[in-house]
């Protein structure tokens, strides 16, 4: 839990005003304001009664130290108000699903009624929605029939999801850097292909290691299925209903018609179809 939905803030860049000063600022300011918080929960509350051995096994070791410094009353208070992190990043992913949704369905991989946006707040309402109820009726499903542990199988199926995603995503990286190599770059990686080579191996093991817990493989296999359903999908209609999104189009024409994050995309289309206009006939 120390670090849930930070690798949703990329999704953002649409609403940033300056995605490529704004973008890895963001993202590398609450990742340090991460690492800082747990490394301090983790070394300086294995000091309170019970040690490093219970708050291995605690599932709040925030609370732990809270409730060692403060007592129960204070303690409670003061958790209280630890959970206002655990609320963001529950909103985060709420804004990451509804972004997700709307930037699929806008593509055409996902029906096109996913995306209408709101006429006064412009938000993506009906994909917050529909994401919503789809999460809802999981959660009852796995409760109803799945058992008692229904936080951890929806946790499991979420870093199921994650650990696809984290692997594509290297895989990509390392494509583009091979098939690309002279594009505009708004982000350039500290570690380049080296790294994301071993985050790909990492998120892999995690993968695999999933299926490994008996208690919880049968959200897994959930998800699974649900993504089969979601190729089967696309296999069958999506893929004749897409539109590409200008970050799809510089990929595909490898970055010949300007840069979507420049302001010159589609520039070296359009000139040449001016030049074809004005060109003598006959």
């Amino acid at each position: 839990w120390f670090y849930l939905a930070i690798e949703e803030l990329p999704l953002a860049a649409e609403e940033s005003h300056d995605p490529k000063r704004d973008m890895p600022k963001g993202i590398l300011l609450g990742l340090l304001t991460l690492a800082i918080a747990a490394f301090l929960t983790l070394f300086l509350n294995s000091g309170v009664d019970g040690g490093s051995a219970e708050v291995g096994t605690s599932l709040e070791p925030l609370f732990l130290g809270f409730q060692a410094i403060f007592g129960g009353v204070g303690g409670s208070l003061l958790a209280l108000i630890a959970v206002a992190g655990l609320v963001a990043s529950f909103h985060t992913i709420i804004y990451a699903y509804g972004r997700n949704i709307y930037s699929l369905s806008r593509a055409g991989y996902f029906p096109h009624w996913l995306s209408p946006t709101h006429s006064t707040r412009r938000t993506p309402h009906v994909a917050l929605i529909v994401g919503a109820l789809i999460g809802y009726a999981a959660a009852y499903v796995i409760y109803r029939f799945g058992g008692s542990e229904v936080g951890a199988a929806l946790l499991y199926m979420a870093v199921f999801g994650a650990v696809i995603s984290y692997f594509m995503q290297m895989v990509s990286f390392v494509l583009m850097r091979k098939n690309l190599p002279n594009i505009e770059r708004p982000y350039k990686s500290v570690l380049g292909v080296p790294g994301a080579v071993v985050a790909a191996a990492i998120a892999l093991i995690s993968l695999i290691s999933l299926f490994g817990n008996a208690d919880y493989r049968p959200g897994v296999v959930g998800a699974l299925l649900w993504f089969a359903a979601g190729l089967i999908y696309f296999a069958l209609h999506g893929r004749h209903r897409l539109v590409l999104s200008p970050e799809e189009e510089f990929a595909v024409s490898k970055g010949e018609r300007g840069h979507p994050e420049l302001g010159d995309f589609g520039r070296l289309e359009a000139e040449d179809r001016r030049i074809e206009r004005d060109a003598p006939h006959g």
